[in-house]
């Protein structure tokens, strides 16, 4: 299986996003080499997402000025961005841990292996009562070397967690799930003719320089990598990002604090009405709305896409799964090492090294789904400058799988994974309320304005829930 070069990755991307083919020329790649030792194609995704998202800035700022800039991806950086959660320092040293200890990969009774994702302790508590185990890795092994490993995937599933036998590539084709995503495109964005006028893209606020998204408001609804990596690569690019979480839902400090630069976070109590009222005082003064909850769940609250229409005509609403929207796993629990696991990516991983299973180097389907919805807002809302309407965007770490799988593989990769002491040039310092960070910088370089964040990462909950201006 030959390896899609960077460059044809890159229009695979822009095509799906409905770009013109002519833009690419807007683009130019420079430093490639292979930087993972993997076979699985992660610098062609990393530069062909981080591309099509710096590209799609670029086209924002053409709606804006009627100029072009020219998109410089270094392919170095990059790649070096889809580990930014595990190359981020706080004086020296990691933020938190990433993974929980019980987390990972058990053999079973039938010779196979399950992954039990037990990061959160919500999801721990209830595959922990399904095994009727102690929560310690020994204890764990012995009570899943009693199950069949499909049998136990469902019971787990069965009990509102996340477990998913490890399969191959083959039997996930054949799996209705996978057969679901094969008629499925990489994304989609819809635009609804709702009567709302083409809307010019907003001034820039008086201080500060214009950047391609000054002035717009993305509401960042999401979690874990990649809807929060979406809402902050958009920061990047100068939109003002409003993160809402909940304080009883848990959360990984590590990915808190990575994904959350040139954003400010809330909490809000959907429970309560004082938290839904405000809520939806939010959705109808933002021009964006990002978020990552298993279909149907926020519209069951009332904050789906035809719900925020309504208070907000013209409104760009971008909705990230782990399964999609489409197939029997639609409504499970997901997140990128799940699938992985259930799609064949993690068996291969393990058999090209002489092992059971290896996982990706990086959360290769998180990053590049949160730069790929990061390129279809932008895309979305050029769309929005010049036709007016409603925009729906659909993307899922499992189509995304399926475009990542579907690259090919690497006949030489890199002898290391890129590491803290290879990237110094590549980082910045930033004094923060986490600590003094070190930070992988944004790529995706525009040549007039380059992204940056103006801000550090908040703690979670310390901002209001309001906008800026």
């Amino acid at each position: 299986m030959v390896v899609t070069s960077r460059s044809e990755a890159l229009a695979e991307v822009w095509n799906a996003l409905g770009g013109d083919a002519g833009d690419l020329d807007q683009v130019r790649i420079s430093n490639e080499q292979p930087m993972y030792a993997s076979h699985f194609a992660l610098d062609s995704a990393a530069a062909a997402t981080i591309g099509a998202s710096a590209l799609a800035a670029a086209r924002v700022w053409y709606e804006r000025t009627g100029r072009w800039q020219q998109a410089e991806i270094d392919a170095r950086h990059a790649s070096v961005a889809y580990r930014s959660e595990r190359l981020l320092r706080a004086a020296g040293k990691p933020v938190g841990e990433q993974w929980h200890d019980v987390s990972g990969y058990y053999p079973t009774a039938d010779g196979r292996y399950i992954h039990l994702h037990c990061n959160f302790p919500h999801f721990r508590g209830r595959t922990l009562e399904v095994l009727g185990a102690e929560e310690n890795r020994d204890d764990i092994a012995r009570a899943c070397a009693q199950w069949n490993a499909f049998d136990l995937e469902e019971a787990v599933i069965a009990a509102r967690s996340c477990a998913f036998m490890l399969r191959s590539r083959d039997e996930w084709h054949a799996h209705p799930q996978g057969e679901a995503l094969a008629t499925l495109p990489l994304l989609t964005i819809t635009r609804h003719d709702d009567g709302s006028p083409p809307e010019p893209l907003p001034e820039a606020p008086a201080s500060g320089d214009e950047l391609p998204l000054s002035g717009v408001r993305v509401l960042d609804l999401t979690r874990v990598i990649a809807g929060p990596l979406c809402g902050r690569t958009l920061a990047s690019y100068g939109a003002e990002v409003l993160r809402v979480g909940a304080e009883h839902l848990p959360l990984s400090r590590r990915l808190a604090a990575d994904t959350s630069f040139g954003k400010r976070f809330a909490f809000l109590d959907l429970r309560e009405a004082e938290g839904q009222e405000r809520l939806s005082e939010l959705a109808a003064g933002a021009g964006v709305v990002v978020q990552g909850y298993r279909p149907g769940t926020l519209a069951g609250r009332g904050y789906g896409f035809e719900a925020i229409r309504e208070l907000r005509p013209g409104i760009v609403y971008l909705s990230l799964s782990a399964w999609s929207e489409a197939g029997p796993w639609s409504h499970r629990r997901g997140y990128d090492s799940l699938v992985q696991t259930a799609s064949g990516i993690a068996l291969e991983g393990g058999l090209r090294a002489g092992e059971e299973v290896r996982p990706l180097p990086a959360q290769a389907l998180d990053h590049s789904v949160g730069y790929l919805a990061a390129a279809a807002v932008m895309t979305a809302l050029a769309r929005r400058a010049r036709e007016g309407g409603s925009y729906e965007i659909r993307v899922s770490l499992a189509q995304t799988g399926r475009w990542f799988d579907a690259l090919g593989r690497v006949d030489e990769p890199a002898e290391r994974d890129p590491a803290v002491e290879d990237i110094g040039d590549l980082t910045a310092p930033m004094a923060s309320d986490w600590g003094d960070l070190s930070y992988v910088l944004p790529a995706g370089v525009l040549s007039e304005t380059p992204p940056r964040w103006t801000s550090p990462p908040p703690l979670p909950g310390a901002d209001e829930a309001a906008w800026a201006a």
